[in-house]
């Protein structure tokens, strides 16, 4: 399930201030990343399975490596885990209401951290 209308997307922000917003959020990027992208996650596990709100974001200069990236922020996700095969987005799933409420929360947060940086998509 992809989150439209968040206005997350697009956001740019230089790689340090991102990772901060998103960790002062509970969104980390452990592993994920690569010299020229960035995933931040948040990892829920509910008595109707493990699910992760996922935000991607895209370096448009830098290296994410070095930490010198300037980062775009695409469109957050929230997806279900299925062992062994991973995280599916589609459409087909059905995502817990007071977990998408929740989600809606945490990017409406990392929002206003960035708007208080005067950074709006």
């Amino acid at each position: 399930m992809y989150f439209e209308n968040k206005t997350l997307e697009n956001i740019t922000a230089e790689q340090e201030l991102l990772v901060s917003v998103m960790e002062k959020n509970g969104l980390e990027c452990d592993g994920g990343w690569d010299f020229d992208r960035m995933t931040f996650d948040k990892r829920f596990d509910l008595k109707e399975g493990r699910y992760y709100l996922r935000v991607f974001c895209q370096a448009i200069s830098g290296d994410v490596g070095n930490r010198s990236a300037v980062l775009k922020i695409a469109k957050p996700a929230l997806g279900k885990y299925y062992y062994p095969h991973g995280v599916e987005y589609g459409e087909d799933e059905v995502f817990p209401k007071h977990l998408v409420t929740e989600c809606e929360q945490i990017l409406e947060s990392v929002k206003k951290e960035f708007a208080a940086f005067g950074i709006e998509a």
